[in-house]
C-alpha cells in the first residue's frame, strides 16, 4: 500500500467511524445526563477511553479472523446488512439506556453499551483497513475526539443533510463488496474478470441505497397513516 492509498483508506476508516458513531454519541450523552457538569466530562472521557481500547482489541481480533477462508465473504455480507440498517433505522431512539447516578456507573454504561453496539463499526473498520492495524488505531485516534467533543454537532449535521447518511451507506456498501471480491476463494475469479468486479460493487452499492430508501419511504408513509 503506497502513501496515497494509505491516506484514502485512512479517510475511509475515519468516515466510517463517524457515520456509525451517531448511536454511540447518543449513548454517551444519555449515560452521563444525570451527572453534575464537571463529572460529566470525566465520565465521557473515561467511558470513551475504555470503549476505544475495547474496540481496538476487538478490531485486531476481527482482522485476524478475516484471514480465515470464507470469513471475508461472511463479513462482507454482514456489512451489507449493516449498511442497509444504517438507512432503515434512521431516527431510532435509545431511550432504554439508563443514566448513570455516579461517575463509574456512567463509565460502565458507556463502555458496555459501546461494546454491544460497536460490532458494526468493528467489522466495517476492519474491512476498510484491509489488514492494517495502524489504520485502525489512527482512524480511532482521529475520529474519537470528534465523536466525544463534536457528537452533537455531527448529529445535527446529519439531521440537516440526510444525504450524508446515504453517502455513509454507499461507503459501507463499497467496503462490503470490496471485502467479498478480496475473499481468497473468490479473488482469482474477480481478478480474471475486472468488469464483473466493478459491476458487482456497483450493484451492491445501488442495492443498499435503493433498499434503504424504500424502507425509509415505507416507514414515513406508515407514520403519516398513524397520525391521520
Amino acid at each position: 500500500m503506497n502513501f496515497s492509498e494509505f491516506i484514502v483508506s485512512l479517510l475511509q476508516v475515519v468516515f466510517i467511524d463517524l457515520i456509525l458513531a451517531g448511536d454511540n454519541a447518543i449513548v454517551i450523552g444519555l449515560a452521563a445526563r444525570n451527572l453534575p457538569q464537571e463529572t460529566q466530562k470525566k465520565a465521557i472521557i473515561y467511558g470513551t477511553g475504555g470503549a476505544v481500547l475495547i474496540r481496538i482489541a476487538a478490531t485486531v481480533v476481527v482482522l485476524w479472523l478475516l484471514q480465515i477462508p470464507w470469513l471475508l465473504l461472511v463479513g462482507g455480507v454482514l456489512l451489507i446488512w449493516i449498511a442497509y440498517k444504517l438507512l432503515a433505522d434512521q431516527g431510532d431512539e435509545h431511550t432504554e439506556v439508563k443514566a448513570g447516578v455516579s461517575l463509574w456507573t456512567a463509565v460502565k454504561t458507556i463502555v458496555i453499551a459501546d461494546a454491544a453496539m460497536g460490532l458494526d463499526n468493528v467489522i466495517a473498520v476492519a474491512g476498510a483497513a484491509e489488514q492494517h492495524i495502524v489504520l485502525v488505531i489512527l482512524g480511532l485516534l482521529i475520529s474519537v475526539p470528534i465523536i466525544v467533543w463534536g457528537s452533537t454537532l455531527f448529529i445535527k449535521l446529519i439531521n440537516r443533510f440526510p444525504w450524508i447518511i446515504f453517502l455513509g451507506a454507499a461507503v459501507l456498501g463499497y467496503t462490503a463488496s470490496n471485502m467479498i471480491t478480496e475473499e481468497r476463494m473468490l479473488e482469482p475469479f474477480f481478478t480474471a474478470h475486472p468488469l464483473v468486479r466493478i459491476l458487482f460493487i456497483a450493484f451492491v452499492i445501488a442495492g443498499v441505497l435503493f433498499a434503504g430508501y424504500r424502507k425509509q419511504k415505507s416507514a414515513k408513509q406508515s407514520q403519516q397513516h398513524s397520525y391521520s
